[in-house]
């Protein structure tokens, strides 16, 4: 059965609101807002003025964990700061899900390279979750979406160096880079299987740099803003932009996908579908 995916060429907090709300998909209990609150010195991440109405459509609280690697949101002291600057904690309730330890450990019994997920301990907390993606390209993974706020993003600090090594921490920067895609694919799944169908997912394709917003230093945009897409499906929504990419005449397509093809950015999804995390066939419904 193909999954639905609604789309819109027009990008504002307003229609991302009315995209989620053709689902009609509704988020039970408390709900966690999962986004990307920007490195310090990333110029591309999405403002939390964009996501405003959508944080508020859920009544939600926006959650964030720590980063594995050096900068200024891999510490909680330090990632609390750069909420501040960055105004996420003036316009929302914030949760750094591993502020305190110890993780939270899912189970990965399919798992093709690692059984289980380190995640912060908060998100226990919640019932269901809204998972903001800004779509773009990614230095390691090709490119980052759905899948990647799944796992990279809602992992722990390290929780993140064990995909990144694909269950060998030492090895983060190191690792073959299919085992990598299959070990996000692999943490990707437990989120799905953790919530029970109780996600719906937004990924705005828009300041389309090949570089993700954890970069201080990243490159500028590529490419002319494509759309928004919202889908309760993860595969399919993260599918449905690689094809608007590639359907894309923009001079700056080949750039982007060259990126993506070097990183093999495309397993991450055929990994997350063969595992059952979702489908790649889906419907686009043009809004």
């Amino acid at each position: 059965m193909k999954a639905k995916v609604y789309f819109s060429r027009t990008i504002t907090p307003e229609m991302v609101v009315a995209l989620c709300e053709k689902t009609g998909k509704k988020l039970p209990g408390k709900v966690a807002v999962k986004l990307h609150t920007g490195e310090v010195g990333n110029q591309n991440f999405i403002k939390p003025v964009f996501w405003k109405p959508a944080v508020e459509m859920v009544h939600g609280t926006v959650v964030e964990c720590n980063t594995a690697y050096g900068g200024e949101r891999d510490t909680t002291e330090q990632h609390i700061r750069t909420l501040e600057k960055h105004g996420w904690t003036k316009m929302f309730t914030v949760d750094l899900l591993d502020a305190e330890g110890p993780d939270m450990e899912l189970s990965i019994p399919n798992g093709k390279r690692i059984k289980k997920n380190f995640v912060g301990k908060d998100l226990a907390n919640y019932d269901s979750m809204l998972v903001l993606a800004h779509f773009k390209g990614h230095p390691r993974g090709g490119y980052g979406g759905a899948l990647k706020q799944l796992s990279i993003g809602i992992a722990s600090s390290a929780g993140k160096a064990y995909i990144h090594g694909a269950g060998e921490p030492e090895k983060i920067w190191t690792s073959e880079q299919d085992a990598f895609l299959e070990s996000m694919a692999d943490a990707a799944s437990s989120i799905v299987d953790y919530f029970k169908g109780n996600i719906l997912y937004v990924n705005v394709m828009k300041n389309l740099s090949v570089d993700c917003d954890c970069c201080a230093v990243a490159e500028d945009p590529c490419m002319k803003d494509i759309g928004i897409l919202v889908s309760e499906d993860p595969v399919a929504i993260d599918q449905a932009c690689m094809d608007l990419i590639y359907a894309s005449e923009d001079p700056g397509r080949d750039h982007f996908i060259e990126r993506v093809e070097t990183r093999n950015g495309a397993h991450t999804i055929e990994a997350a579908e063969a595992l059952g995390a979702g489908t790649r066939e889906y419907e686009l419904i043009e809004v």
